[in-house]
Parts: structure tokens; sequence; C-alpha cells
């Protein structure tokens, strides 16, 4: 038995390493893409960086809910959220040595936005408890018909972003790069991605059965540190080679992508999942604090400093002893 969950540990270990090496070649290639279709840089951060750095997370989704662990989806996909808005912004203001500027447009209308799509899901949960109850408890069944509104707003926002392309007046670069190959190493990253997803998925569902603790639990520490490694990768190069904007549109973009694309596909895979709201309402609670712990340390003077990415840092392993602590019933805040 031991010996069986150590080989769990070690196969964690290897998809972590192959989410990293995967999403290099599918960051690489969709940046290169991007530079090539000559797309501004909120549009590059915001939706191509975003959308693929965020595929270790749809692929969590999918594999956690074929599994019929939907929890540990969803677990992933908020504990990625807190992760990216508060280790990732902090990990690229101290690798790049330098504070991050942002923009107005990216503070008022990208962070905002996010904001927006976490009210959202938040209230798809609230509407699946009150119109698909389970029982008597505080869980309800999240249905097609329900998650196609968090996709609608998603609608939304790719038709902002499409406002900001016409607007765009660049230059297309197109000489050094070669698309075909590029659509090559990123079609090679997704295969990889997948591959290293599922046996992650798999090895955090045998150790959390093992251990006797919440899938959940297992879903927002685990997997959402692994599956952000991605968006981790992009942000700290952004910010290595100044390009700020970019960095942070990436962060904010990949959570309004997991929160408003990837659990709805999840759902629409599936056709029905089960969400405890006596869990997922204090985690999408926390995450709103997050969120505006960034919202603010961005707003002041438009930089992220160096202390600031230190208390965005110090407020993440507060967030993650809690969970821990909660995990392992030292404290029961959370009232499943």
């Amino acid at each position: 038995m031991a010996d069986a969950l150590v080989l769990q540990v070690v196969i964690i270990l290897l998809a972590t390493v192959a989410i990293w090496v995967g999403s290099s070649w599918l960051e690489e290639a969709s940046a290169k893409l991007a530079v090539y279709y000559d797309l501004p840089p909120v549009v590059q951060g915001g939706i191509i960086a975003a959308v693929g750095s965020s595929f270790p997370e749809l692929a969590s989704v999918i594999f956690a809910a074929l599994a019929g662990s939907f929890g540990l989806g969803v677990g992933a996909i908020v504990g990625s959220a807190i992760f990216n808005v508060l280790v990732i912004p902090a990990l690229a203001v101290l690798v790049a040595g330098t504070p991050i500027e942002a923009t107005r447009t990216l503070v008022h209308k990208e962070t905002l936005f996010y904001l927006l799509s976490v009210v959202v899901l938040f209230l798809t949960f609230a509407l699946a408890l009150i119109y698909y109850p389970v029982d008597s408890s505080l869980t309800g069944e999240l249905t097609r018909p329900l998650v196609l509104f968090p996709l609608a707003v998603y609608v939304l926002y790719l038709f902002l972003q499409w406002q900001d392309t016409t607007d765009y007046g660049g230059r297309i670069q197109t000489m050094s790069i070669q698309p075909m190959k590029q659509w090559g190493l990123l079609v090679a990253g997704l295969a990889v991605i997948l591959v290293a997803v599922e046996r992650l998925v798999h090895a955090v569902i045998v150790l959390g059965d093992a251990a006797g603790t919440p899938e959940f639990f297992w879903g927002v520490t685990i997997v959402a540190a692994a599956t952000s490694l991605p968006d981790a990768l992009v942000s700290v190069q952004a910010a290595g080679k100044n390009r700020d904007v970019a960095s942070i549109a990436n962060v904010v973009g990949s959570n309004t992508f997991d929160l408003l694309v990837v659990i709805p596909l999840g759902v629409l895979l599936t056709g029905v999942a089960p969400v405890d709201f006596g869990i997922t309402a204090p985690m999408m609670g926390v995450l709103v604090l997050a969120t505006a712990v960034l919202f603010i340390t961005l707003r002041t003077d438009l930089l992220l400093t160096r202390r600031e990415a230190y208390v965005l840092l110090v407020a993440y392993l507060a967030f993650v002893g809690w969970v821990l602590a909660e995990a392992l019933r030292i404290v029961t805040v959370l009232p499943s």
C-alpha cells in the first residue's frame, strides 16, 4: 500500500514536469502565432496566451468529470484562480527584478470584467442550488442550460476584445515566423498536456481516497498549483521581456476563461454535475478577496512593487494554511 502511494506521488511530480514542458511548447507557439497574425498586446495576453495556458485546467476538469470527481475539477479551477492572482504576479515582479507597470485599461476593464466573471459563476452555482437541489443538503446540480449563462458572458468578453483588435494598428512581423511549424508545435504541446493531466488527476484521486480527505481540497492545492505552471511561465517570461501588460492580462484572461468556459465545458460533457455550495461559496468568497487584493496593489500608482509582491505571497500562504487546516479538520470554518 505504501509503495503504491509513493508511486502516485512520483506520477504527480512527473506529470507536473510534463505539463511544464508541454505548456512551454504551447506558449511559444501561441505567442509567435499572435505576432504572426498581428494581434494587439492585450489580446495576446488576455485571449491567446490565456486560453493556451488554461488548457491544463480544461483537461483537469474534463478528466475529473469523466472519473466522477467533478468536485476535484472545480477545486482545481478555484484554487488555480487564487494561485494566479496572488502568486504569479508576485513571481513576475521578483523574477524580473523591477516593478510591473499596469494601465488603466488593464485595471479597469480586464480586472473588473474578471470580477464580473466571478460573480456570474457564483450566481450560476446559486441557481443550481435553488432549482436543482440534491436532498436537503447544500448541494445543487449544474445542468447544461444553467452553464449557458457563463458561456454567454464569455462571448461578451470576446466581443470587447474583438473591439480592441479592430482599433489596433500594428505592423505585421512575419519574416522569421513559420506558421505551420508553430501550429505543429502547438498541437504537440496540447497532446503532452492531455496525457500528463490525465495521469495527474488519476494519481490525486487515488491519494485523496487513501487519505480520506475531500477531493475538493486536493484540487484546490495540488492540481491547482500544477496546472497553473503554464500561466506562471507565460507571465514571468512576459515580465522579463518588459511586456508588463501582457504579463498581467494573461493572469486575468486565464482566470476569466477558466471560470466562464472551463467549468461549463465540464458540465456540457457530463450533462449534470453536483456542486457543494457549502464549500464552493466560501472559496468563491476567498477568490473575490484575493482578486480585490490584486486590484488594489495594481491600482496604487499603477505599479506592482516588490513589497506588494511579498504581500501577495503571504496572502497565498495564509490561504494554503487554512485549506490544509480544513482538510486535517483542525478548523471547521467550512460547513461541509
